[in-house]
């Protein structure tokens, strides 16, 4: 059936969420195969019939749509294309092993350029002790699209899912949130102070923190060996690629329960909040630090035995609990008033 006859009675593409939309792509997929542990619904799919299972994931980056060549450096970007696939190996509480790159490309880019891409794509490879194994080169009729397979593996019993997390279990975040929002905020800044002024010469020193958060974000699997070091296992796990609230709600979702966290607990980082002051009088830190996404820190929850297990690793904040399904995923403000949580999603 071609796409005129579609035309009729459509829905648009935009009336759905990404996740929305991937749901009712593959809700009649069944798996056929034993070998198939998880399939769509997780950070990465799970194989294998042994003990030690195989962890695959796909991201893809499009020029114009997740970066802007305005202001991404192309060796920054080949990094952030294999870091991202690696935070999902994390998120499932596991460790990186390859990576498959495939690349579409206009005539716009040189052979020079490819070559710095692949510079940054060989350095994150080389820093995480994975290997580049194959992928796939094309043509594209404008820009850039960039498509990362990573492989990994875990224990059985060690593997966290969105689907774990349990009644009174601590929720925890890696590092600080809304700061590579914050970067992005920032170079679009300066991107249109550019176009207005090309003599203008952009002064971004005092932001260097936030603006590497953005370009040139790392995959935390140092606190999944920290983790492992301190013999836990979180119940239940995911990245934060879309904001803290959707990721919140990914987990309450899969985990058919509630979530209570608290304002006050949610680790900002000093910039992030400087930039939301810069930018607006309206802009709150936390907003950021709720919907900016693009951080690539891990949200996990634990099981209360934990506790004196957790709360003095470092890079980890306990920042609220697992409740009832019925009371909803809420956040408690100092005031002591709760706000509801809501996905606004992230689209950088």
């Amino acid at each position: 059936m071609s796409e005129l006859e579609y035309q009729e009675g459509r829905t648009e593409l935009d009336a759905f969420g990404e996740f929305a939309l991937i749901d009712r792509l593959t809700d009649e997929f069944e798996p056929r195969n034993a070998s198939t542990v998880k399939g769509v619904g997780d950070d990465c799919a799970v194989i294998g019939e042994g003990m030690r299972k195989t962890l695959v994931t796909t991201q893809t980056l499009a020029e114009g749509i997740h970066f802007d060549m305005m202001y991404t450096p192309l060796k920054h970007l080949g990094y952030k294309a294999v870091a991202v696939a690696l935070s999902n190996v994390a998120a499932m509480n596991g460790t990186p092993r390859q990576v498959m790159v495939s690349v579409a490309v206009s005539n716009r880019y040189s052979v020079e350029a490819l070559e710095e891409l692949y510079a940054g794509i060989r350095l994150c490879c080389e820093r995480y002790d994975v290997d580049l194994v194959g992928g796939d080169t094309n043509s594209s009729r404008s820009g850039m699209v960039l498509t990362v397979t990573a492989v990994g593996e875990a224990d059985e019993e060690r593997l966290a899912y969105r689907s774990g997390a349990r009644m009174h279990d601590l929720i925890c975040v890696s590092g600080d949130l809304g700061s590579a929002y914050s970067g992005l905020l920032i170079l679009e800044r300066e991107k249109v102070t550019y176009q207005a002024n090309p003599n203008f010469q952009p002064d971004l020193d005092s932001y260097d923190y936030v603006l590497e958060r953005f370009l040139k974000p790392e995959p935390r699997l140092d606190i999944v060996q920290a983790l492992a070091k301190a013999d836990v296992v979180p119940t239940s796990m995911i990245d934060v690629s879309d904001g803290l609230a959707s990721e919140l709600l990914h987990i309450c979702k899969a985990s058919q329960c509630g979530c209570e966290v608290y304002e006050e607990r949610l680790p900002i980082d000093y910039q992030t909040t400087r930039v939301c002051s810069e930018m607006s009088q309206n802009m709150l830190p936390v907003s950021n630090a709720l919907n900016g996404g693009g951080d690539y820190e891990l949200l996990f929850t634990v099981a209360q035995k934990d506790y004196e297990r957790v709360k003095d690793l470092e890079g980890v904040h306990i920042i609220g609990h697992v409740t009832e399904q019925g009371l909803g995923a809420v956040m408690v403000t100092p005031q002591n008033s709760t706000i509801t949580l809501v996905a606004q999603g992230f689209r950088n």
